[in-house]
């Protein structure tokens, strides 16, 4: 008996570093990520003129101006996850539905951009000679988390379901009569989501394009 117990409780402690290791690596380029998303959105929105998040300190690079807890806590448990979305005042733009079309499509392309880079320092690190294994395990392990990450980020956000970036890129696209209608699905968007997660469509939806792309990427 005492040994069994013993067992467990070494299972259990090999249970816990196991996740503390997989948190450490996967932190870095998760927050990086979000941040890159989120500054992404605000920075297209105040080059076509509205000052909306910079005024509220969201072109920033710190992490904490941007993350949302529930999102947060949905990456943990469920590897989706979301920040918190940058403040957007269409009244600013020349062309309110484009100038809502550009800033939407910043935050995915932008996590694209960031897969295209980890993905190439992925293959620089395994090239270079005389690296110790210490620096290339954890190293290597954040920039294939960051290519993962990335585009998970950019396919989910892809997805047309209010508030995600493709409904608003869809909003963009659509004749303004449509865009209007679309629209008011918005206060609704959460809950359906939440079905989408619950039922596991989403996750049929999006999993096989990221590992499609993931494999592209990383071969």
């Amino acid at each position: 008996m005492r040994r069994a117990v013993s067992g467990l409780q070494i299972s259990n402690t090999m249970d816990i570093n196991h996740t503390i290791q997989q948190l450490i690596i996967l932190a870095p380029p998760f927050l990086l990520a979000l941040t890159f998303h989120e500054l992404a959105h605000g920075y297209v929105a105040w080059k076509l003129g509205d000052p909306t998040a910079k005024n509220a300190g969201r072109l920033s690079m710190n992490p904490l101006k941007h993350l949302d807890p529930l999102g947060v806590i949905a990456f943990i448990i469920m590897k989706i996850g979301w920040a918190k979305p940058v403040p957007v005042n269409p009244r600013y733009f020349k062309d309110p539905q484009k100038g809502m079309l550009l800033v939407a499509l910043a935050g995915p392309g932008a996590n694209i951009v960031l897969a295209v880079i980890s993905a190439i320092l992925v293959r620089i690190l395994l090239m270079a000679p005389g690296i110790p294994i210490s620096i290339l395990r954890p190293l290597g392990g954040m920039l294939v988390a960051s290519v993962w990450i990335n585009i998970m980020l950019a396919v989910f956000n892809f997805l047309p379901i209010p508030p995600l970036d493709g409904s608003k890129v869809l909003t963009g696209i659509l004749p303004p009569q449509t865009a209007r209608s679309y629209a008011r699905l918005e206060p609704f968007g959460f809950i359906l989501l939440l079905g989408l997660f619950y039922t596991g469509i989403i996750s049929k939806i999006i999993l096989p394009i990221i590992s499609f792309a993931n494999g592209l990427l990383l071969g």
